[in-house]
């Protein structure tokens, strides 16, 4: 076994630029925050029902989570295939995680990119809210050390980050507000 000195930094090499469908996600393991790069393919579908998967993210929450952008943004999701990949390898599953696969599914979804300078996090609810998570100037610091210019968190964390002057910090309350971004 050897040492990782800088596993976010391992996690995010070779990631693609100017491709939609693609963002980066801060998660914690235990006390250390972990960038990662989130990966969705969204594609009309040539079945009756149309597929999901996911790698490396839990099936039911990316279920769930297409669900909201259905029913909340009005997204025809039934009509389309989805597809949820966490590069490297890696199996997350904090619900922090949860702001970045619905940026991914709906940048593939508008074939647009996500500023490839934001980090993502945040814990979706059902009625498509974005709600606080822990931990979130750990994840912010990490997101600044990497070279990160903005990030996009749930709003209820920005009144503890107020101080914070080094990044641009876009807090939101739901995820329309989030997808207005792309």
């Amino acid at each position: 076994l050897r040492e990782v000195p800088n596993p976010s930094q391992m996690m995010l090499s070779g990631r693609p630029k100017g491709v939609s469908g693609t963002c980066v996600a801060c998660v914690m393991e235990g006390t250390r925050p972990i960038l990662a790069e989130v990966q969705a393919l969204v594609s009309k579908t040539g079945f009756g029902n149309p597929r999901r998967q996911a790698a490396g993210f839990d099936y039911n929450r990316a279920a769930l989570l297409i669900a909201v952008l259905e029913k909340r943004c009005r997204y025809e999701m039934s009509r389309y295939d989805a597809y949820v990949n966490i590069a490297g390898g890696m199996k997350m599953n904090e619900p922090a995680l949860d702001l970045a696969v619905v940026m991914a599914l709906v940048s593939s979804f508008k074939n647009r990119e996500v500023d490839p300078g934001m980090l993502i996090f945040g814990e979706v609810g059902l009625s498509g809210e974005v709600r606080g998570v822990s931990q979130a100037a750990q994840r912010v610091s990490e997101a600044i050390k990497m070279g990160f210019t903005s990030c996009l968190l749930p709003k209820s964390n920005l009144e503890k980050l107020k101080d914070e002057k080094r990044i641009r910090l876009i807090g939101v309350e739901n995820v329309r507000e989030a997808i207005q971004l792309i």
